[in-house]
């Protein structure tokens, strides 16, 4: 391949025009004029434009278990930098957002496999039937804060708009009570785990049974999603359904209603309480839900529907969210004196530091550790073990489809007999390295730019396409 010497000035001029630095853009041509560059462009197609793949080294041998003879070798020593690269998997977007539409996918189908079924996970399509809702429950107030409400003017007299910068921050932040909020964000997990255990208590008393009987004739499932509010507080969203006592392969008994699921829904959460100990100067406090608890049966509620793609759609949403809704960062912070360098709202900086202001009176719950995410030491998303597939069940089917791929590009069998042992295959791999450099980085967005736009006009085609079950044929 022939370079040609480019002025200094002239990547000035070009970098200007690509919005870009001219570091940026004279390491972008040197990966462009790199032997195998070609190369390094499928790997990064592969990884879904991937913004900070993990770098392998290593060698696989496929070998004919019984001859011995080599069906398929593989190195990474003619790969570009040889290296091959792989995706990060990191589920926050503000990390890599092409890993995060991959994990915000597997959620959406693990989701909406609980409201509809899924037969290829072994979920029955009779879960349709089974009561379920939708349920938000909130956090408590901390103090008044900026926001629109329906009367369109906020206490301060001022009318927001939606992207108005004070939403969500305290009117009085010397009032504001930053301890409470760190400390309810810190024990959500804990609030949301004795909800559930009230539930199944609230069902079992509605349906004038024991929680003993309740369990052999009913059970509770659910899948949540956290979500942080502009004012730096979670609150959850879940999908819960009542099934038989086998789960999803049974169903519920006849007093399983969606009347009743609601109604025990707002009890359990009127009735959950996590005592707090005071600590120092710290007092006492116990920790409560917020009085506003929104439940809404999936498939329509006073003449809103609410379908089961929209709820999947909604979860899958915030689940590669962290706490950007509040300007803050989305790694741990080592030193206070760290956000004198970053730029945030003076209400998320409260937030930050109450967590290091209440560490040492709360060594066991960790504050400091998770001051980035405002206190929130929970998983983003959970569920029950009863409610549909897992992440590893969908990941592993990503998977095989994958290997079925690279063994019909081989000349293999597709489908190969594990339990035959007709093949043997030696590997071994090394950690090299991850990330981009500034060239590689800007290189690979233009590539995950371009699938999203691929996807995004496939998706709008097969919108177009008619609906064979109202046209008839397609």
């Amino acid at each position: 391949m022939t370079v040609f010497p480019v002025a200094p000035e002239a990547v000035a001029g070009a970098a200007a025009s690509l919005g870009t630095d001219p570091l940026t853009l004279a390491d972008l041509l040197r990966v462009a004029n790199a032997p195998g560059f070609d190369r390094w462009q499928e790997q990064i197609r592969r990884t879904g434009g991937c913004a900070n793949p993990i770098r392998l080294q290593g060698s696989t041998v496929t070998r004919d278990a019984k001859t011995g003879d080599v069906l398929y070798s593989y190195s990474t020593e003619q790969e570009p930098g040889g290296c091959l690269r792989v995706a990060c998997g990191n589920r926050r977007a503000s990390r890599c957002p092409s890993c995060a539409w991959t994990y915000a996918g597997d959620v959406y189908h693990l989701i909406r496999a609980g409201i509809t079924g899924d037969s290829r996970m072994g979920i029955p399509g009779e879960i349709r039937q089974h009561p379920g809702v939708f349920a938000t429950l909130t956090a408590p107030s901390f103090g008044p804060v900026h926001n629109r409400p329906d009367t369109g003017r906020c206490r301060c007299g001022a009318r927001h708009a939606e992207d108005d910068p004070a939403l969500g921050t305290a009117l009085d932040p010397e009032r504001y009570d930053y301890a409470g909020a760190v400390l309810w964000n810190n024990h959500a997990g804990d609030l949301w785990r004795r909800f559930t255990i009230y539930l199944r208590r609230e069902v079992a008393a509605r349906a004038g049974i024991t929680q003993t009987a309740m369990r052999e004739v009913c059970r509770v499932s659910f899948g949540k999603v956290a979500e942080f509010q502009k004012r730096g507080n979670v609150h959850f969203h879940a999908v819960v359904r009542l099934d038989g006592p086998d789960g999803p392969d049974s169903p519920p008994p006849a007093w399983a209603t969606v009347a009743l699921l609601d109604a025990a829904i707002r009890a359990a959460a009127a009735r959950v309480a996590v005592p707090v100990p005071s600590a120092g100067t710290f007092p006492a406090r116990v920790l409560r839900w917020g009085s506003q608890v929104d439940v809404q049966a999936i498939g329509g509620m006073d003449g809103v529907e609410l379908t089961d793609g929209a709820v999947a759609s909604y979860v899958a949403k915030y689940a590669t969210k962290a706490a950007e809704a509040t300007e803050t960062v989305d790694r741990r912070i080592g030193e206070l004196s760290e956000l004198d360098r970053l730029t945030m709202p003076a209400h998320t900086r409260r937030l930050i530091e109450a967590c290091r202001a209440l560490d040492d009176a709360y060594p066991d719950r960790l504050l400091w550790r998770w001051a980035h995410m405002l206190g929130f030491r929970g998983h983003f998303m959970t569920k029950s073990r009863a409610y549909s597939t897992t992440l590893t069940e969908r990941r592993q089917v990503r998977a095989d489809y994958r290997a079925r791929q690279e063994r019909r590009e081989r000349g293999l069998p597709e489908d190969l007999d594990e339990t035959e042992g007709t093949t043997l295959v030696l590997a071994h791999w090394t950690y090299a390295g991850q990330g981009h450099t500034l060239g590689e980085s800007w290189l690979a967005a233009s590539i995950a730019r371009d699938i999203r736009l691929n996807r995004e006009t496939a998706h709008e085609a097969l919108a177009d396409w008619p609906d064979p079950d109202t046209e008839g044929q397609w």
